[in-house]
Formats: C-alpha cells, structure tokens, sequence
C-alpha cells in the first residue's frame, strides 16, 4: 500500500476510511496531490477525476443525495474552492451531507504574494454545519476535528468544510503509516416526542386542515401514514412533485388548483391548521396564498429545522413524519367536513378544463411536457432542472414509480446536469433529466465527465433563452429584455453531444418528438434529446391554461 509521506494527509485518508466516507471527488491539482495519492492508492475509496470544481461538486452532491451518506470533494488551494460554493449552498438548504477537504498553503503562506492562494479557512461559514480549520502538523486536536466534521455532515445533513495546509515536498510517499489516531464516540441525541394531546385536541376541532409536502426522498413517509391522511374529508394533503408522496386523493397540481380562485374561493380553503413535511415548496401561489390567508397553527415536522416559510409557525416537531404520526393518527377522531370532498370536485373539473385546452394548444413548452411526462420509463429517476422545466413538471401527473428530484435547496440553474449525472451513477437506475437550455448550456462542463452511465438521458427543452422571464410579470419586449434577461440565443446541443460521444435527436412538432422520445427513452446509450419549442408563444399558452380553467 501507499500513503502519502505528509502525517496530516494520513490523518485524513484514515479517518474518512474509519467513518464509511468512501465516495471521492478529486480536482487535479498540486497542494492537493497528499490526498488525491492516500484516496486513489486505497481499495477502500471509489474515486472521481472531474476537472471542473464546480461540477465536481455538484456531481457529488447528486451521489449524495442518493446515497443519503456523505460524499466527499477534494481540491486544491486558491479560487479552486470558491467553485464548490453553490453545491455548498444547495446541500446546506436541502441538507445533503458533502463534506469538502480543500488543500491550502501553511498560515505563513497567506497574504504574503504567493501564488494561488487566498484566506481558506471559514470561507463557506454563512452555509456549513462545521469548518474545521485544521494546523500544519498532524495532531489529536486535528483528528477530532476531521472527525467532527464528518459525523456532522452524516448526522445533521449537510456541507462540512476541512481545510488543510500542506508545505512543500507533496509528492514523497511511503509503504506504512506514521499516525496512529483514536477513533470518538460522538453522542446521537435522540429527541423524545413530547405529548401530543393538546395538539390532537386542536386537530380534531378543526374541519379544515391542509397538509403541504415539499420535496422528500422516495419512502420517505410510511404508506400507511399516507392512506390515514389521504381518506380524512376534514384533511386536504398538496404534494409537489418532487415530494415522493402518491395518493389518488392528493392535489399534486397545486397551481392549477388554486390559481383561478377568487378571494371567496380563497377565505374558503383557509386551512385553520397547516402541516409541512418535506424540502422546499416550488409553488409561488400556494406561498403567497398561505402567507395572505394565514392559518391559525403552523407545524413543520422535520428532524432537523424549520424555516418560517409563511410568517406563521407556530410549532417545529424536530421528528420523522413517521413517529410524528404513528403517534398522532391513534388520537384523531374523525369529524364531519366537505373541505377535501369540495377540492376533490375542483380537481375533477379542472381536469376536464385541462384537457379541453390541450387538445387546441400549438406545439409549445407545455404541449412538450403534456406528451414526455406519460412517456417517461417506469421506476426510473426524473431529474429536473430550475426555473421553467420544475414549474411545467408540476403541472402534470407522473407515474408513483418514477422518483423526482430537483435542487430546490437554493432553486439554481447552475448544476442541474452534474447533479443528475451523479445521482444516475450512485441509482444506478435509468435516469432522465429533463432541463430547459439556459440551465443546459450554464453547466455544459457536467459533460466533461468520464461516469456518465449508459442509462442517462437528458431531454432538453430548447425555446432559445430563458423563457421562465416572459412568464414573470414585467415582461416588454425589447433589446434589454431579449439580451439582459431571457438571454437569447442561436445555440444548440449538437456539437456537444458529438464531442462527448453522446446520441443525438431532436424533435420540432408533436410527431417528431413522440418519435424521437420513444428512441432516446429505448436506446441503450446516453443520449441528449433536444426539443425545439416557439420562444414568443409559449408564455401566453402557459398564461392563457390558467386563464382558461375558470
């Protein structure tokens, strides 16, 4: 075996080991090049070579948010880890363990003029669980701080930040160890779910309560749970799309629900209690709806945190939703309502609203979505990218076998393809993104990447620029709002999938990409299908649906 000569690298390379972080993200580089022999030169880790540090990051980020354990990014010193800062951000907010080991020059090397270095240390502190800042030479207090940091990162679910300086020679190694390093035995707080009786009496008073499921990982509530919630008339239960939660009783488009609502409509469904399960809500109208028509009590039962979304909360339950309810449905008396019995009926008529319209739609973003989203492989993984793609996406029903991601930690274009890649390799399962070009072209360095597994597909949504700013009010068309805003382009993604062997089609009507999608969703390798859709039309046939729902 070989190790690295430096004590401290050896610290590292045998800590991550003991702690069961064997996923490794390696930028090339020299002040890192301790680490990058210790982990490559072990059969214990699995490493990555992605030169792009920001890709790199978010690649394992998408492997984490898979492997829900943590998965680690290593690089050099310099602007090297400020690359890392938005999948640093995206983990904090959708609490993805990452943990980050950035090299850097020994303190006397700071702010003296030496090359590639800047002030490392704290340098992700507004978004990381932890910064353990350690010193030169190896030490216990630096091996409780590598293992602090890891075991945060697993435990409360999200970025971790290690800096370690190195002095010159990087490169010697040697056959055998020279620390010897005293494991911890960190203490798990297990928080005891107080009594629920004064809350169960509040429930069962109220006929009209409203559950609210953002983004949650796939089996993430029992479905027993789900079926207790779902057959409760007193209870209406909106999921996302990226929630993972499926019952025939649920409102999975919220937006369609509730946006022709007059205010009647709206002081109508005023939930008197509402529950929130799950990551971040995609929904603007359903925020603004809340945040206006506020409830009397606001739970958010999460183990973690709860952020104040609506300016109403009024209790964090720091639980699963599973002992959370299995808890609490034993206390719940069933009492007479027509508050999901009137919804149910909404969501039939605007079914049938729904579908009257597509039927006289042109070929558009949302007649692209209307005919992808049916078609896509049962019990595979949907990534999905920001802006207009998430939004469409939560519009239409997809089949309870495909699980559905998207980051919404932060709701950034920036990393959608490196994080679906990730997350395809660490599944294994058939993987589709489906990502607007804006989004596509932003991280066209995702590409650059030698995992791309055979069963990932990127579906991209080619309108010429970023439509999602002629949806947004404030929309004139002129040079500054083409150029400054939407971007506009000429570009496509031909080039590109030639040039990282990728398959190619694309589709410009309904027959072109029925065709062409049943060929990228059947092939046997990675394939980029790039859907040409109007760019001055598809705003006001998305704006025009709504409209047409009264």
């Amino acid at each position: 075996m070989i190790y690295p000569k430096i004590p401290l690298a050896q610290s590292i390379i045998e800590i991550c080991k003991a702690k069961g972080l064997h996923h490794i993200v390696i930028s090339p580089g020299s002040r890192n090049a301790p680490l990058t022999i210790g982990f490559t030169n072990n059969t214990k880790f699995t490493c990555y070579s992605i030169a792009d540090e920001r890709c790199a990051a978010f690649f394992a980020l998408g492997m984490a948010q898979q492997l829900q354990k943590p998965v680690a990014v290593v690089c050099t010193s310099g602007s090297a880890l400020l690359n890392y800062y938005p999948a640093v951000a995206e983990a904090f907010y959708s609490q993805i363990p990452l943990v980050v080991i950035s090299a850097d020059r020994p303190q006397n090397k700071i702010d003296i003029g030496d090359g590639q270095t800047i002030r490392q240390e704290n340098v992700f502190a507004n978004h990381s669980l932890y910064n353990a800042n350690l010193v030169e030479n190896a030490s216990k207090e630096n091996d409780a701080k590598i293992q602090e940091a890891i075991h945060l990162a697993a435990i409360k679910k999200g970025p971790v930040h290690i800096n370690v300086p190195f002095e010159e020679p990087l490169y010697e190694t040697v056959d055998a160890i020279s620390v010897n390093i005293k494991m911890i035995d960190f203490d798990i707080e297990n928080k005891e779910l107080e009594n629920l009786d004064v809350f169960a009496n509040q429930w069962n008073q109220a006929k009209k309560k409203l559950i609210l499921i953002g983004g949650c990982n796939p089996d993430f509530i029992q479905q027993s749970i789900v079926n207790v919630l779902a057959n409760n008339n007193s209870v209406v239960v909106m999921t996302e799309v990226t929630s993972n939660v499926h019952h025939a009783n649920f409102i999975t488009n919220i937006d369609t629900i509730i946006t022709p609502f007059t205010d009647e409509d709206f002081s109508n469904f005023q939930p008197e209690i509402l529950v929130t399960i799950g990551g971040m809500i995609v929904s603007k109208r359903i925020k603004a709806f809340l945040r206006k028509y506020k409830p009397q009590q606001h739970w958010h039962i999460d183990e973690l945190r709860a952020y104040d979304t609506f300016d109403c909360l009024t209790k964090h339950f720091e639980v699963s939703p599973n002992v959370f309810f299995n808890e609490f449905i034993p206390k719940i008396i069933t009492i007479e309502s027509d508050y999901l019995p009137k919804v149910l009926e909404i969501k039939k008529i605007r079914a049938q609203k729904t579908e009257t319209y597509l039927a006289t739609i042109p070929f558009s973003d949302f007649k692209a979505f209307e005919i992808i989203l049916p078609k896509l492989s049962l019990n595979s993984q949907l990534q999905i990218s920001n802006s207009s793609a998430i939004r469409y996406a939560q519009l239409f029903p997809i089949d309870s076998s495909i699980e559905v991601f998207c980051n919404r930690g932060t709701s950034g274009i920036d990393g959608s393809t490196s994080t679906a890649i990730g997350a395809a390799l660490a599944s294994e399962k058939k993987t589709i993104l489906i990502t607007g070009d804006i989004s596509f072209l932003y991280d066209s360095n995702a590409l650059w990447n030698n995992y791309i597994p055979e069963n990932f597909k990127i579906i991209l949504l080619n309108n010429g620029g970023g439509g999602i700013f002629r949806i947004l009010p404030g929309h004139e068309e002129n040079e500054t709002f083409n150029t400054y805003f939407e971007t506009s382009h000429q570009l496509t993604a031909e080039h590109l999938a030639k040039m990282y062997d990728f398959e190619y089609e694309k589709a410009v009507d309904e027959k072109s990409l029925k065709e062409n999608l049943k060929i990228a969703l059947n092939t046997k390798k990675s394939i980029i299908l790039e859907v040409f859709t109007p760019t001055k039309v598809n705003d006001s046939i998305l704006l025009n649906y709504f409209k047409n729902l009264t």
